[in-house]
Protein backbone atom coordinates (compact mmCIF):
# COMPACT_ATOMS: atom_id res chain seq x y z
CA UNK A 1 0.00 0.00 0.00
CA UNK A 2 2.23 2.88 -1.18
CA UNK A 3 -0.47 5.36 -1.59
CA UNK A 4 -0.21 6.80 2.21
CA UNK A 5 -2.98 6.11 4.82
CA UNK A 6 -1.21 3.26 6.67
CA UNK A 7 -3.43 1.34 8.97
CA UNK A 8 -6.70 3.14 8.13
CA UNK A 9 -6.27 1.87 4.23
CA UNK A 10 -4.93 -1.39 5.45
CA UNK A 11 -8.18 -2.27 7.62
CA UNK A 12 -10.97 -0.51 5.48
CA UNK A 13 -9.63 -2.38 1.94
CA UNK A 14 -8.75 -5.97 4.19
CA UNK A 15 -11.42 -5.77 7.72
CA UNK A 16 -14.21 -3.69 6.37
CA UNK A 17 -14.89 -0.01 6.91
CA UNK A 18 -15.86 -0.39 10.46
CA UNK A 19 -12.13 -2.16 11.06
CA UNK A 20 -10.54 0.82 9.44
CA UNK A 21 -12.88 3.46 10.73
CA UNK A 22 -11.51 2.41 14.78
CA UNK A 23 -7.74 2.52 12.87
CA UNK A 24 -8.28 5.87 12.17
CA UNK A 25 -9.88 6.77 15.30
CA UNK A 26 -6.80 5.18 17.10
CA UNK A 27 -4.48 6.85 14.63
CA UNK A 28 -6.31 10.56 15.84
CA UNK A 29 -5.84 10.03 19.08
CA UNK A 30 -1.82 9.11 18.46
CA UNK A 31 -1.07 11.75 16.44
CA UNK A 32 -2.33 13.91 19.12
CA UNK A 33 -0.58 12.37 21.91
CA UNK A 34 2.46 12.38 19.81
CA UNK A 35 2.65 16.21 19.94
CA UNK A 36 1.65 16.50 23.59
CA UNK A 37 4.54 14.09 24.47
CA UNK A 38 7.24 15.06 21.64
CA UNK A 39 6.91 18.59 22.81
CA UNK A 40 6.33 17.90 26.85
CA UNK A 41 9.21 15.94 26.76
CA UNK A 42 11.53 18.25 25.07
CA UNK A 43 10.48 21.14 27.10
CA UNK A 44 12.16 18.61 29.63
CA UNK A 45 15.27 18.69 28.20
CA UNK A 46 15.26 22.20 28.14
CA UNK A 47 14.38 22.67 31.47
CA UNK A 48 17.10 19.81 32.59
CA UNK A 49 19.62 21.90 30.74
CA UNK A 50 18.23 25.24 32.11
CA UNK A 51 16.25 24.68 35.76
CA UNK A 52 15.72 28.16 35.61
CA UNK A 53 12.84 27.62 32.95
CA UNK A 54 11.48 24.83 35.00
CA UNK A 55 8.19 26.72 36.20
CA UNK A 56 7.61 27.83 33.12
CA UNK A 57 7.23 24.26 31.35
CA UNK A 58 3.53 24.60 30.59
CA UNK A 59 4.18 28.40 28.16
CA UNK A 60 7.16 26.59 26.56
CA UNK A 61 5.36 23.71 25.84
CA UNK A 62 2.28 26.16 24.20
CA UNK A 63 4.89 28.42 22.67
CA UNK A 64 6.67 25.86 20.54
CA UNK A 65 2.85 24.27 19.78
CA UNK A 66 2.54 27.57 18.34
CA UNK A 67 5.68 28.04 16.22
CA UNK A 68 5.21 24.73 15.04
CA UNK A 69 1.71 24.91 14.07
CA UNK A 70 2.38 28.24 12.48
CA UNK A 71 5.46 26.81 10.45
CA UNK A 72 2.81 24.05 8.99
CA UNK A 73 -0.22 26.63 8.54
CA UNK A 74 2.92 28.62 6.15
CA UNK A 75 3.29 25.60 4.20
CA UNK A 76 7.15 23.56 5.15
CA UNK A 77 9.51 22.43 2.56
CA UNK A 78 10.91 19.07 3.98
CA UNK A 79 14.70 19.87 3.23
CA UNK A 80 16.76 16.94 3.83
CA UNK A 81 19.37 19.36 5.68
CA UNK A 82 16.94 20.56 8.11
CA UNK A 83 15.51 17.62 8.76
CA UNK A 84 19.04 15.37 8.77
CA UNK A 85 21.35 17.91 11.07
CA UNK A 86 19.24 17.88 14.42
CA UNK A 87 18.38 13.67 13.83
CA UNK A 88 22.22 12.62 13.16
CA UNK A 89 23.27 15.24 15.89
CA UNK A 90 21.21 13.13 17.99
CA UNK A 91 21.86 9.46 17.50
CA UNK A 92 25.61 10.07 16.49
CA UNK A 93 25.69 12.13 19.99
CA UNK A 94 23.37 9.73 21.94
CA UNK A 95 25.59 7.21 20.46
CA UNK A 96 28.73 8.28 21.53
CA UNK A 97 27.36 8.77 24.86
CA UNK A 98 26.34 5.20 25.03
CA UNK A 99 29.31 3.43 23.19
CA UNK A 100 31.39 5.76 25.69
CA UNK A 101 29.49 4.91 28.84
CA UNK A 102 29.39 1.51 27.86
CA UNK A 103 34.12 1.31 27.52
CA UNK A 104 33.78 3.02 31.05
CA UNK A 105 31.37 0.79 32.76
CA UNK A 106 32.92 -2.61 31.44
CA UNK A 107 36.72 -1.39 32.46
CA UNK A 108 35.47 -0.40 36.11
CA UNK A 109 33.65 -3.93 36.57
CA UNK A 110 30.02 -2.76 36.16
CA UNK A 111 30.60 0.27 38.37
CA UNK A 112 31.44 3.21 36.52
CA UNK A 113 32.38 6.59 38.25
CA UNK A 114 29.79 9.38 37.34
CA UNK A 115 31.53 12.71 36.08
CA UNK A 116 28.30 14.19 37.53
CA UNK A 117 26.66 12.23 39.94
CA UNK A 118 22.84 11.10 39.13
CA UNK A 119 20.61 12.18 42.35
CA UNK A 120 20.69 9.15 44.73
CA UNK A 121 17.73 6.56 44.56
CA UNK A 122 13.98 7.66 46.09
CA UNK A 123 13.56 6.04 49.49
CA UNK A 124 11.03 2.99 49.71
CA UNK A 125 11.78 1.29 46.26
CA UNK A 126 9.32 -0.91 44.96
CA UNK A 127 9.55 -4.71 45.21
CA UNK A 128 10.11 -6.21 41.81
CA UNK A 129 6.84 -8.37 41.06
CA UNK A 130 4.70 -9.09 37.98
CA UNK A 131 2.87 -6.37 38.11
CA UNK A 132 5.86 -3.75 37.68
CA UNK A 133 7.25 -5.89 35.16
CA UNK A 134 4.29 -5.48 32.87
CA UNK A 135 3.77 -1.65 34.02
CA UNK A 136 7.59 -1.50 32.59
CA UNK A 137 6.54 -3.18 29.46
CA UNK A 138 3.63 -0.94 28.72
CA UNK A 139 5.50 2.48 29.37
CA UNK A 140 8.51 1.26 27.15
CA UNK A 141 6.33 0.51 24.63
CA UNK A 142 5.61 4.13 24.23
CA UNK A 143 9.12 4.07 22.69
CA UNK A 144 7.36 2.21 19.69
CA UNK A 145 4.63 5.14 18.52
CA UNK A 146 5.68 7.20 15.86
CA UNK A 147 7.16 4.42 13.35
CA UNK A 148 3.49 4.43 11.72
CA UNK A 149 4.93 7.62 10.01
CA UNK A 150 6.77 5.64 8.01
CA UNK A 151 3.67 3.70 6.04
CA UNK A 152 1.26 7.16 6.62
CA UNK A 153 4.11 9.02 4.45
CA UNK A 154 5.04 6.29 1.37
CA UNK A 155 4.47 8.46 -1.20
CA UNK A 156 6.72 10.92 0.34
CA UNK A 157 9.65 8.75 0.02
CA UNK A 158 11.77 8.95 -3.63
CA UNK A 159 11.56 6.57 -6.28
CA UNK A 160 11.04 3.53 -5.34
CA UNK A 161 9.47 5.09 -2.83
CA UNK A 162 8.66 1.67 -1.12
CA UNK A 163 11.99 0.63 -1.25
CA UNK A 164 13.37 3.65 0.26
CA UNK A 165 10.16 3.24 3.19
CA UNK A 166 11.66 -0.46 3.58
CA UNK A 167 15.33 0.48 4.74
CA UNK A 168 13.89 3.73 6.47
CA UNK A 169 11.65 1.35 8.76
CA UNK A 170 14.37 -0.52 9.27
CA UNK A 171 16.86 2.18 10.24
CA UNK A 172 14.54 3.16 12.71
CA UNK A 173 13.82 -0.02 14.57
CA UNK A 174 17.66 -1.05 14.54
CA UNK A 175 18.56 2.62 15.98
CA UNK A 176 15.29 2.19 18.03
CA UNK A 177 16.92 -0.87 19.42
CA UNK A 178 20.16 -0.06 19.98
CA UNK A 179 19.32 3.18 21.98
CA UNK A 180 17.12 1.78 23.95
CA UNK A 181 19.32 -1.13 25.24
CA UNK A 182 22.28 1.18 26.02
CA UNK A 183 20.03 3.62 28.11
CA UNK A 184 18.55 0.69 29.85
CA UNK A 185 22.37 -0.99 30.55
CA UNK A 186 24.03 2.39 31.78
CA UNK A 187 20.76 3.78 33.67
CA UNK A 188 21.24 0.32 35.54
CA UNK A 189 25.52 0.96 36.12
CA UNK A 190 25.53 4.71 36.84
CA UNK A 191 22.14 4.60 39.28
CA UNK A 192 20.20 6.60 37.16
CA UNK A 193 16.29 6.60 37.83
CA UNK A 194 13.48 8.76 36.93
CA UNK A 195 12.27 12.11 38.59
CA UNK A 196 9.54 13.94 38.71
CA UNK A 197 9.10 16.60 36.28
CA UNK A 198 7.02 19.11 38.65
CA UNK A 199 9.65 19.10 41.47
CA UNK A 200 12.73 21.51 41.63
CA UNK A 201 16.14 20.22 40.72
CA UNK A 202 14.53 18.04 37.79
CA UNK A 203 16.60 15.65 35.28
CA UNK A 204 15.36 13.76 32.39
CA UNK A 205 16.94 10.47 32.15
CA UNK A 206 19.02 11.67 29.26
CA UNK A 207 20.40 14.44 31.08
CA UNK A 208 21.87 12.55 33.63
CA UNK A 209 23.35 9.95 31.63
CA UNK A 210 24.92 12.30 29.40
CA UNK A 211 26.26 14.61 32.97
CA UNK A 212 27.17 11.03 34.52
CA UNK A 213 29.35 9.64 31.29
CA UNK A 214 30.58 13.08 29.85
CA UNK A 215 29.90 15.75 32.33
CA UNK A 216 27.96 18.83 32.05
CA UNK A 217 30.18 20.70 29.50
CA UNK A 218 29.32 22.01 25.83
CA UNK A 219 29.33 18.38 24.47
CA UNK A 220 26.24 18.15 26.45
CA UNK A 221 24.18 21.00 25.90
CA UNK A 222 24.75 20.19 22.18
CA UNK A 223 23.31 16.42 23.00
CA UNK A 224 20.36 18.21 24.97
CA UNK A 225 19.89 20.64 22.07
CA UNK A 226 19.82 17.76 19.89
CA UNK A 227 17.00 15.81 22.12
CA UNK A 228 14.91 19.36 21.87
CA UNK A 229 15.12 19.59 18.34
CA UNK A 230 14.30 15.34 17.50
CA UNK A 231 11.10 15.65 20.08
CA UNK A 232 9.80 18.65 18.06
CA UNK A 233 10.68 17.57 14.99
CA UNK A 234 8.65 14.40 16.36
CA UNK A 235 5.73 16.37 16.64
CA UNK A 236 6.04 18.01 13.39
CA UNK A 237 5.80 14.55 11.99
CA UNK A 238 2.06 14.23 13.26
CA UNK A 239 1.13 17.95 11.71
CA UNK A 240 2.01 16.17 8.01
CA UNK A 241 0.47 12.88 8.73
CA UNK A 242 -2.89 13.97 10.94
CA UNK A 243 -3.66 16.18 8.22
CA UNK A 244 -2.88 13.67 5.74
CA UNK A 245 -5.17 10.82 7.07
CA UNK A 246 -7.71 13.37 7.90
CA UNK A 247 -7.51 14.22 4.28
CA UNK A 248 -8.08 10.26 3.54
CA UNK A 249 -11.03 9.71 6.07
CA UNK A 250 -13.23 13.22 4.78
CA UNK A 251 -12.38 11.85 0.89
CA UNK A 252 -14.72 8.60 2.31
CA UNK A 253 -17.77 10.86 3.97
CA UNK A 254 -16.53 10.38 7.93
CA UNK A 255 -14.89 13.85 8.56
CA UNK A 256 -16.68 17.53 7.18
CA UNK A 257 -15.74 17.99 4.06
CA UNK A 258 -13.21 21.07 5.05
CA UNK A 259 -10.48 18.37 6.29
CA UNK A 260 -10.37 17.18 2.46
CA UNK A 261 -9.52 20.73 0.76
CA UNK A 262 -5.91 21.87 1.06
CA UNK A 263 -5.59 25.74 2.26
CA UNK A 264 -4.18 28.62 0.23
CA UNK A 265 -0.70 27.56 0.32
CA UNK A 266 -1.54 23.87 -0.01
CA UNK A 267 -1.70 22.19 3.22
CA UNK A 268 -4.44 20.81 5.24
CA UNK A 269 -5.45 23.66 7.38
CA UNK A 270 -8.23 21.71 9.53
CA UNK A 271 -6.48 19.12 9.91
CA UNK A 272 -3.46 20.91 11.13
CA UNK A 273 -5.90 23.51 13.24
CA UNK A 274 -7.75 20.51 14.75
CA UNK A 275 -4.30 18.91 15.99
CA UNK A 276 -3.11 22.01 17.35
CA UNK A 277 -6.39 22.61 19.22
CA UNK A 278 -6.28 19.15 20.60
CA UNK A 279 -2.88 19.01 21.90
CA UNK A 280 -2.99 22.53 23.03
CA UNK A 281 -6.09 21.35 25.32
CA UNK A 282 -3.84 18.50 26.35
CA UNK A 283 -0.78 19.95 27.43
CA UNK A 284 -3.20 22.56 29.15
CA UNK A 285 -5.08 19.96 30.81
CA UNK A 286 -2.01 17.65 31.98
CA UNK A 287 0.37 21.05 33.06
CA UNK A 288 2.87 19.78 29.95
CA UNK A 289 3.79 16.98 32.26
CA UNK A 290 5.05 13.92 30.07
CA UNK A 291 4.94 11.26 33.00
CA UNK A 292 0.98 12.82 33.45
CA UNK A 293 0.46 12.27 29.33
CA UNK A 294 2.36 8.91 28.79
CA UNK A 295 -0.29 6.34 30.31
CA UNK A 296 -2.52 7.74 27.57
CA UNK A 297 0.02 6.98 25.24
CA UNK A 298 0.77 3.93 22.89
CA UNK A 299 -2.91 2.81 23.17
CA UNK A 300 -3.76 4.01 19.52
CA UNK A 301 -0.35 3.43 18.37
CA UNK A 302 -0.97 -0.41 18.88
CA UNK A 303 -4.36 -0.18 18.21
CA UNK A 304 -3.98 0.61 14.70
CA UNK A 305 -0.52 -1.79 14.70
CA UNK A 306 -2.74 -4.61 15.55
CA UNK A 307 -5.45 -3.91 12.86
CA UNK A 308 -3.42 -3.05 10.75
CA UNK A 309 -1.26 -6.48 10.89
CA UNK A 310 -4.57 -8.49 10.92
CA UNK A 311 -5.37 -6.43 7.80
CA UNK A 312 -2.06 -7.41 6.05
CA UNK A 313 -3.03 -10.96 7.27
CA UNK A 314 -6.44 -11.22 5.68
CA UNK A 315 -4.92 -9.77 2.51
CA UNK A 316 -2.24 -12.83 2.78
CA UNK A 317 -5.32 -15.30 3.32
CA UNK A 318 -7.37 -14.25 0.68
CA UNK A 319 -4.07 -14.17 -2.16
CA UNK A 320 -3.98 -18.49 -0.72
CA UNK A 321 -7.18 -19.06 -2.50
CA UNK A 322 -7.45 -20.58 -5.35
CA UNK A 323 -8.85 -18.17 -8.45
CA UNK A 324 -10.79 -19.36 -11.21
CA UNK A 325 -8.23 -20.29 -13.27
CA UNK A 326 -7.11 -23.15 -10.60
CA UNK A 327 -3.79 -20.39 -9.59
CA UNK A 328 -3.84 -18.18 -6.36
CA UNK A 329 -4.20 -14.61 -6.59
CA UNK A 330 -0.95 -14.07 -6.83
CA UNK A 331 2.08 -15.30 -9.09
CA UNK A 332 5.60 -14.71 -9.30
CA UNK A 333 9.00 -16.01 -7.12
CA UNK A 334 8.04 -13.53 -4.29
CA UNK A 335 4.38 -13.32 -4.75
CA UNK A 336 4.15 -17.20 -4.83
CA UNK A 337 2.48 -19.72 -2.29
CA UNK A 338 5.07 -20.28 -0.32
CA UNK A 339 6.07 -16.37 0.14
CA UNK A 340 2.24 -15.95 0.76
CA UNK A 341 2.26 -18.14 3.25
CA UNK A 342 5.14 -16.63 5.26
CA UNK A 343 4.02 -13.29 5.01
CA UNK A 344 0.65 -14.64 5.93
CA UNK A 345 2.70 -15.94 9.57
CA UNK A 346 4.86 -12.77 9.99
CA UNK A 347 1.50 -10.57 9.60
CA UNK A 348 -0.38 -13.18 12.12
CA UNK A 349 2.03 -12.87 14.38
CA UNK A 350 2.21 -9.79 14.25
CA UNK A 351 -1.01 -8.67 14.77
CA UNK A 352 -0.80 -11.28 17.82
CA UNK A 353 2.26 -10.01 19.12
CA UNK A 354 0.96 -6.21 19.05
CA UNK A 355 -2.46 -7.25 20.13
CA UNK A 356 -0.95 -8.89 23.65
CA UNK A 357 1.34 -5.65 24.06
CA UNK A 358 -1.75 -3.51 23.81
CA UNK A 359 -3.48 -5.51 25.83
CA UNK A 360 -1.12 -5.51 28.76
CA UNK A 361 -0.74 -1.77 28.03
CA UNK A 362 -4.56 -1.40 29.23
CA UNK A 363 -4.38 -3.73 32.25
CA UNK A 364 -1.10 -2.43 33.39
CA UNK A 365 -2.17 1.95 32.61
CA UNK A 366 -5.73 1.60 32.65
CA UNK A 367 -6.19 3.46 36.28
CA UNK A 368 -3.12 5.87 35.58
CA UNK A 369 -5.00 7.66 32.81
CA UNK A 370 -5.64 4.99 29.95
CA UNK A 371 -9.19 4.77 30.68
CA UNK A 372 -9.49 8.28 28.62
CA UNK A 373 -7.95 6.96 25.78
CA UNK A 374 -10.72 3.83 25.87
CA UNK A 375 -13.07 6.16 26.19
CA UNK A 376 -12.36 8.78 23.63
CA UNK A 377 -11.15 6.00 20.86
CA UNK A 378 -14.82 4.83 20.72
CA UNK A 379 -16.17 8.45 20.97
CA UNK A 380 -14.10 9.66 17.65
CA UNK A 381 -15.17 6.33 16.20
CA UNK A 382 -19.05 7.15 16.80
CA UNK A 383 -18.66 10.66 15.70
CA UNK A 384 -17.04 9.62 12.57
CA UNK A 385 -20.06 7.36 11.78
CA UNK A 386 -22.77 10.07 12.30
CA UNK A 387 -20.64 12.44 10.04
CA UNK A 388 -20.93 10.43 7.66
CA UNK A 389 -24.64 9.55 8.59
CA UNK A 390 -25.29 13.69 8.13
CA UNK A 391 -23.23 13.73 4.14
CA UNK A 392 -26.24 10.83 3.24
CA UNK A 393 -28.64 12.32 4.31
CA UNK A 394 -27.90 15.69 2.47
CA UNK A 395 -27.21 13.54 -0.49
CA UNK A 396 -30.23 12.04 -0.25
CA UNK A 397 -32.09 15.29 -0.09
CA UNK A 398 -30.02 16.94 -2.85
CA UNK A 399 -30.80 14.27 -5.13
CA UNK A 400 -33.78 13.39 -4.67
CA UNK A 401 -36.17 14.31 -7.70
CA UNK A 402 -32.72 15.69 -9.41
CA UNK A 403 -33.51 12.87 -12.59
CA UNK A 404 -36.62 15.40 -13.35
CA UNK A 405 -36.66 17.86 -16.16
CA UNK A 406 -36.43 21.87 -15.30
CA UNK A 407 -40.22 23.50 -15.47
CA UNK A 408 -39.78 25.89 -18.70
CA UNK A 409 -43.71 26.82 -18.18
CA UNK A 410 -44.53 30.61 -17.87
CA UNK A 411 -44.04 31.51 -14.05
CA UNK A 412 -44.89 34.53 -12.41
CA UNK A 413 -41.98 37.60 -12.64
CA UNK A 414 -40.25 37.83 -9.42
CA UNK A 415 -40.63 40.65 -6.51
CA UNK A 416 -37.80 42.09 -5.40
CA UNK A 417 -37.31 43.56 -1.73
CA UNK A 418 -34.32 45.71 -0.82
CA UNK A 419 -33.66 46.59 3.07
CA UNK A 420 -32.22 50.58 2.74
CA UNK A 421 -31.06 52.15 6.11
CA UNK A 422 -30.92 55.68 4.03
CA UNK A 423 -30.56 56.89 0.77
CA UNK A 424 -26.51 56.75 -0.20
CA UNK A 425 -24.56 55.43 -3.19
CA UNK A 426 -24.89 51.81 -1.62
CA UNK A 427 -28.40 52.08 -2.36
CA UNK A 428 -28.60 53.63 -5.06
CA UNK A 429 -26.61 50.75 -6.40
CA UNK A 430 -28.56 48.22 -4.87
CA UNK A 431 -31.76 49.46 -6.45
CA UNK A 432 -30.41 49.60 -9.54
CA UNK A 433 -29.54 45.76 -9.52
CA UNK A 434 -32.70 44.99 -8.12
CA UNK A 435 -34.81 46.76 -11.50
CA UNK A 436 -32.60 44.81 -13.61
CA UNK A 437 -33.82 41.64 -11.90
CA UNK A 438 -37.46 42.98 -11.53
CA UNK A 439 -40.32 45.01 -12.26
CA UNK A 440 -41.94 44.87 -9.19
CA UNK A 441 -39.04 46.60 -6.47
CA UNK A 442 -40.28 47.85 -3.32
CA UNK A 443 -37.43 48.96 -0.87
CA UNK A 444 -38.00 48.31 2.66
CA UNK A 445 -37.01 50.82 5.48
CA UNK A 446 -37.57 49.33 8.86
CA UNK A 447 -37.84 51.63 11.81
CA UNK A 448 -36.71 50.61 15.59
CA UNK A 449 -36.73 53.63 17.11
CA UNK A 450 -39.92 56.53 17.65
CA UNK A 451 -39.56 60.03 18.33
CA UNK A 452 -38.88 63.47 16.57
CA UNK A 453 -36.11 62.40 15.51
CA UNK A 454 -37.15 59.14 13.42
CA UNK A 455 -39.93 61.14 12.29
CA UNK A 456 -37.77 64.15 10.67
CA UNK A 457 -35.37 61.47 8.88
CA UNK A 458 -38.65 59.33 7.98
CA UNK A 459 -39.48 62.37 5.74
CA UNK A 460 -36.40 63.09 4.53
CA UNK A 461 -36.41 59.53 2.96
CA UNK A 462 -39.76 60.08 1.60
CA UNK A 463 -38.16 63.08 -0.41
CA UNK A 464 -34.94 61.86 -1.32
CA UNK A 465 -36.73 58.73 -2.55
CA UNK A 466 -39.59 61.09 -4.73
CA UNK A 467 -36.60 62.75 -6.36
CA UNK A 468 -34.03 60.08 -7.13
CA UNK A 469 -36.13 57.12 -7.51
CA UNK A 470 -39.72 58.12 -8.98
CA UNK A 471 -38.95 60.97 -10.95
CA UNK A 472 -36.46 59.30 -13.05
CA UNK A 473 -38.28 56.31 -13.09
CA UNK A 474 -42.06 58.12 -14.35
CA UNK A 475 -39.80 59.97 -16.69
CA UNK A 476 -38.26 56.87 -18.50
CA UNK A 477 -42.31 55.34 -18.70
CA UNK A 478 -41.34 52.85 -15.97
CA UNK A 479 -43.80 51.80 -12.82
CA UNK A 480 -41.70 53.46 -10.00
CA UNK A 481 -40.23 51.01 -7.04
CA UNK A 482 -42.04 51.47 -3.94
CA UNK A 483 -41.01 52.52 -0.68
CA UNK A 484 -42.26 51.12 2.53
CA UNK A 485 -41.52 52.46 6.06
CA UNK A 486 -42.66 49.99 8.75
CA UNK A 487 -41.97 50.20 12.60
CA UNK A 488 -40.52 47.09 14.33
CA UNK A 489 -41.97 46.85 18.08
CA UNK A 490 -38.89 44.40 19.02
CA UNK A 491 -36.12 46.32 17.14
CA UNK A 492 -36.16 43.33 15.13
CA UNK A 493 -35.11 43.91 10.78
CA UNK A 494 -35.97 39.88 10.12
CA UNK A 495 -39.37 40.09 11.25
CA UNK A 496 -40.57 42.75 8.61
CA UNK A 497 -38.96 40.90 5.77
CA UNK A 498 -40.21 37.57 6.74
CA UNK A 499 -43.88 39.09 7.03
CA UNK A 500 -43.29 40.99 3.59
CA UNK A 501 -42.02 37.60 1.89
CA UNK A 502 -45.12 36.08 3.37
CA UNK A 503 -47.38 38.67 1.86
CA UNK A 504 -46.09 38.22 -1.61
CA UNK A 505 -46.26 34.23 -0.90
CA UNK A 506 -50.19 34.64 0.03
CA UNK A 507 -50.53 36.86 -2.85
CA UNK A 508 -48.98 34.90 -5.60
CA UNK A 509 -47.95 31.21 -4.24
CA UNK A 510 -44.91 30.48 -5.30
CA UNK A 511 -43.63 33.59 -6.70
CA UNK A 512 -39.47 33.75 -6.68
CA UNK A 513 -38.31 36.56 -3.69
CA UNK A 514 -35.34 37.92 -4.23
CA UNK A 515 -33.87 39.66 -1.38
CA UNK A 516 -30.99 42.37 -2.59
CA UNK A 517 -28.57 43.33 -0.27
CA UNK A 518 -26.81 46.13 0.09
CA UNK A 519 -22.96 45.48 1.34
CA UNK A 520 -20.12 47.92 2.54
CA UNK A 521 -17.19 46.79 1.65
CA UNK A 522 -14.09 47.33 3.66
CA UNK A 523 -10.14 45.89 3.14
CA UNK A 524 -8.61 47.66 5.76
CA UNK A 525 -8.32 45.97 8.65
CA UNK A 526 -9.14 48.39 11.10
CA UNK A 527 -11.85 49.39 8.62
CA UNK A 528 -13.33 46.41 9.18
CA UNK A 529 -13.88 46.79 12.81
CA UNK A 530 -15.71 49.96 12.11
CA UNK A 531 -19.47 48.31 10.85
CA UNK A 532 -21.84 46.26 12.51
CA UNK A 533 -22.30 43.59 9.42
CA UNK A 534 -25.21 43.39 10.39
CA UNK A 535 -25.97 42.30 6.39
CA UNK A 536 -23.82 39.55 7.24
CA UNK A 537 -26.51 38.20 9.97
CA UNK A 538 -29.35 39.33 8.34
CA UNK A 539 -28.34 37.43 5.18
CA UNK A 540 -27.96 34.26 7.24
CA UNK A 541 -31.13 34.68 8.91
CA UNK A 542 -33.30 35.37 5.52
CA UNK A 543 -31.66 32.30 4.38
CA UNK A 544 -32.43 29.73 7.27
CA UNK A 545 -36.37 31.50 7.81
CA UNK A 546 -37.13 32.68 4.17
CA UNK A 547 -38.38 29.39 3.26
CA UNK A 548 -37.79 27.95 -0.75
CA UNK A 549 -39.08 30.53 -3.13
CA UNK A 550 -36.48 32.98 -1.21
CA UNK A 551 -32.85 33.96 -2.94
CA UNK A 552 -30.58 36.27 -1.32
CA UNK A 553 -28.59 38.35 -3.34
CA UNK A 554 -25.56 40.92 -2.16
CA UNK A 555 -24.84 44.19 -3.90
CA UNK A 556 -21.44 45.44 -2.80
CA UNK A 557 -19.86 48.49 -2.40
CA UNK A 558 -15.78 48.71 -2.07
CA UNK A 559 -14.78 51.30 0.43
CA UNK A 560 -12.04 53.20 -0.90
CA UNK A 561 -9.19 55.86 1.35
CA UNK A 562 -10.90 58.87 0.20
CA UNK A 563 -11.82 62.79 0.21
CA UNK A 564 -15.05 63.27 2.18
CA UNK A 565 -15.68 67.12 1.12
CA UNK A 566 -15.06 65.76 -2.34
CA UNK A 567 -17.40 62.72 -2.62
CA UNK A 568 -19.85 65.17 -1.22
CA UNK A 569 -19.06 68.25 -3.62
CA UNK A 570 -19.59 65.54 -6.21
CA UNK A 571 -23.20 64.51 -4.95
CA UNK A 572 -24.05 68.12 -4.88
CA UNK A 573 -25.24 69.19 -8.04
CA UNK A 574 -27.33 66.07 -8.21
CA UNK A 575 -29.16 66.84 -5.29
CA UNK A 576 -30.37 70.11 -5.99
CA UNK A 577 -31.94 68.82 -9.29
Amino acid sequence: YPNNGGSYIVARENLGTNAGLLAAAALMVDYLLNVSVGISAGVGALTSALPALLPYTLWLCLAILLVVTIANLRGTRESGLAWAVPTYTFVFGLGFIIAWGVVKAVGSGGHPQPVAAPPPFPQGAEAVTLWLLLRSFASGCTAMTGVEAVSNGVSAFRDPPVRHAHGTLSAIVVVLGLLLVGIAYLAQAYGIVAMDQTKDGYQSVISQLVGAVHGRDWFYYIVLASVLAVLCLSANTSFVDFPRMCHLVAQDGFLPRAFAIPGRRLVYSAGILFLALGSGALLIAFGGITDRLIPLFAIGAFLSFTLSQAGMAAHWWRALKPQPTGKTSQSGWWHGTQASRAKLAINGGGAIATGIALAIILLAKFVEGAWLTVIVIPVTLVTLKLVHRYYDDVDAQLLRGSRRQIDVRDRAPPVALVPIQRWDRVSRKAIQYALQLSGDVTALHVTTLAGPDVNEHEQKLRHEWRVFVEEPAQRAGLPPPKLRLVQSEFRSVVAPLLRAIEGVDGRSPGRTVFIVLPEIVEGRWWGYLMHTHRERRLRSRLLRHGGPNVAVIGVPWQLEPSDPEQGLAEEEPVAAT
